[in-house]
Order: C-alpha cells, then sequence, then structure tokens
C-alpha cells in the first residue's frame, strides 16, 4: 500500500530537535564523499537494494540523502526521488539507535527538503508501519495502490 503526504501541513517540530540534540544526534544533508561509506553501511545494516537507491540520492544535486550521525558515525539515513521522482524513501535507523525519535527526525527533515525543493506531495511508497506514517506526517492511503508503486516499478522491464 502506499501513501500520500501533503507536505503543505508539515512544520518543524522543536520538541523532536530536543529529543534527537538528548540522544547526541545530528541529522543533516549527505556529501559527495561519503557514498561509498553511507551506501556500503546501508547494505551491509539493510540490503543491497536500499544500497542502489541510495547511490541514485547520491546523484541528485543537491543530494536527495539525509544522514542521522552521532559520535562520527552513521546511525540512520533517509532518501527521496530515488525509485521514482516525489517518491520519499527508503529509510532505516540502525537497531542499536532506535527508540530515540532518529526515525522521525530522518522523515521530517527528508519531507520538508522535499517541500523546499518545489513538491506539494510526498508517496511513501510500499509502507511497512503506515500507523507511525499516519500519526507522525498525517499521511494517507492511496486507493488501489495494492501491491504498492514500488513493486509495480521493480517489475515493469523498457
Amino acid at each position: 500500500m502506499d501513501y500520500l503526504v501533503n507536505l503543505s501541513l508539515l512544520a518543524p517540530d522543536p520538541e523532536l530537535d530536543a529529543r534527537v540534540g538528548r540522544a547526541a544526534v545530528t541529522i543533516r544533508r549527505a556529501l559527495a564523499p561519503e557514498l561509498e561509506l553511507v551506501t556500503g553501511w546501508v547494505r551491509q545494516t539493510f540490503n543491497a537494494g536500499w544500497s542502489s537507491e541510495t547511490t541514485v540520492a547520491f546523484s541528485r544535486q543537491p543530494a536527495s540523502c539525509f544522514l542521522a550521525t552521532r559520535d562520527g558515525g552513521l546511525v540512520g539515513f533517509a532518501v527521496y526521488d530515488s525509485i521514482a521522482r516525489g517518491f520519499f524513501g527508503p529509510t532505516g535507523v540502525g537497531e542499536a539507535a532506535r527508540g530515540a525519535g532518529i526515525g522521525h527526525a530522518l522523515l521530517l527533515a527528508t519531507l520538508l527538503d522535499m517541500r523546499v525543493m518545489g513538491y506539494g506531495y510526498a508517496i511513501i511508497g510500499d509502507v511497512g508501519p503506515s500507523e507511525f506514517y499516519e500519526r507522525t506526517v498525517g499521511a494517507t492511503r492511496i486507493p488501489d495502490s495494492e501491491p504498492g508503486v514500488y513493486a509495480g516499478l521493480l517489475n515493469t522491464h523498457p
């Protein structure tokens, strides 16, 4: 199932920023020299497909990849415009860093950047934790999107 987010309804969340700050985590845009480090971490922590999508996000100018770092190490990532224009994801937080609001902060930073780049809406493809997206950014289901646009795009051959 795919979800839609109205980007005009989003706002920065100072409480979330403070929570992530207390966890000593920084959320920022990725830099080109970090490509190998980030894609290697994504491959090792998640899977090769997500690593490939992250590579595409690095090819955008500016990069459409956001990182969560702590003590100089990578703890999470989020990308957009990777599988298709206007799509958020993939995103992930390393298991040891979960529960501190890092995923929420990455989601919000990425979606707010999409709004700055001129998008009115973002599509979250093939959503897993739908309640999280509904609660945190007001995402709504896109009718007739089973099994998800991601799956349809990945199974299409020119």
